[in-house]
């Protein structure tokens, strides 16, 4: 039993340190008057191609590049990015709107679940089984994602968007969105009430209180409390992709250690050139949506572009986002706790 999931120094790195970072990176958008624009170009090779794009090509490491892993599932593994790059080209010839609404929708699930999956690990790690602390923790992350994305529908148009303008669904009744924030307030001081009543028996898990309470306050930052692009990029990025790089990393040691060959010796090497690697790949393929879609960065990519035609755009694109929608779909599957999972809770110790 533990209040931490890895240490108390690895959990302090991977989820307090980004939401700190979060946090500073929006005073200093505030008082420098970034936080009124779009994204700077720096800040968005540091979050998106650095971290947004690198996180979700790190499932490679955890599937693609384990033989064993991939000859244990060969037909979820290789069947779940043939079907989505199909229904992708599907959606796409309906229409690019219709394409980038359900990928938002899509990431939009792997976010709140994402966050939902760090509590149900410290549960399991602190030793935690009752049926109505599960029910309350649950509630509470999803108080914390869910509560600030009806607000989000209840408001639209807003400045910021999840990928394209006009890919979220207009039209929630804001008393939606109001009933929600009472709710929310009700699961809030249920958790504190149950985390008050833990203190008091001399238990205290600190890591899940952390990615609990960051969570609800970077959501409310990012979604409600600023109608900014800056805001929300940073507080959306940061919290999401770091704790993911941490895990697959920590899984990686344990899982190739004593092992030959090329993934092997990438987590011999250590962090610059597991995560190096992941950050070159993110750039190549940033590099390929720049010059093919959306010629944004010039300064980074070059001025050079193409203009596919409508029915090479509704085959390219879905193949470039490709990873987006198999990172989704495969992180229901890879970190679930569970026998089907032969060996994840010892490399990850969870008992």
């Amino acid at each position: 039993m533990s209040p931490w999931l890895f240490s108390r120094r690895t959990d302090l790195l991977a989820f307090g340190a980004p939401a700190l970072a979060s946090l500073a990176l929006v005073a200093l958008g505030l008082v420098t008057g970034a936080a009124s624009g779009d994204t700077p170009p720096g800040l968005w090779l540091v979050a998106i191609v650095g971290i947004d794009v690198a996180h979700v090509w790190s499932t490679g490491y955890r599937v693609y590049a384990d033989p064993t892993e991939l000859r244990r599932r060969p037909l979820l593994y290789l069947g779940v990015p043939a079907l989505a790059y199909l229904a992708g080209v599907a959606l796409h010839l309906r229409g690019p709107a219709v394409f980038w609404r359900v990928l938002a929708y899509a990431a939009v699930f792997h976010f709140v679940r994402q966050q939902y999956g760090w509590v149900m690990l410290y549960r399991r790690r602190a030793g935690e089984r009752d049926r109505v602390g599960r029910l309350v923790d649950g509630a509470a992350i999803y108080a914390a994602t869910v509560t600030p994305l009806l607000w989000w529908h209840a408001s639209l148009p807003r400045r910021f968007h999840w990928f394209l303008a006009g890919d979220f669904v207009a039209g929630l009744p804001p008393v939606v969105a109001r009933i929600a924030g009472f709710v929310a307030a009700a699961i809030a001081a249920a958790y504190v009430a149950r985390a008050i009543q833990g203190a008091r028996r001399g238990f205290v898990p600190w890591g899940k209180h952390l990615v609990v309470s960051s969570t609800a306050l970077c959501w409310w930052l990012g979604v409600v409390a600023f109608d900014s692009d800056f805001v929300f990029t940073v507080t959306n990025v940061l919290i999401h992709g770091v704790p993911y790089l941490v895990l697959i990393h920590r899984w990686g040691r344990r899982r190739f250690a004593g092992e030959r060959g090329g993934v092997a010796a990438v987590f011999r090497a250590g962090v610059p050139a597991f995560y190096g690697l992941l950050v070159a790949v993110a750039f190549l393929e940033e590099g390929v949506w720049d010059v093919a879609v959306w010629h944004d960065h010039p300064g980074f990519f070059g001025t050079f572009a193409l203009e596919p035609g409508p029915t090479a755009l509704s085959l390219l694109v879905p193949l470039l986002a490709l990873p987006q929608a198999v990172h989704y779909a495969l992180d229901a599957f890879v970190w679930k706790v569970a026998p089907v999972n032969p060996g994840l809770a010892e490399r990850l110790e969870l008992g």
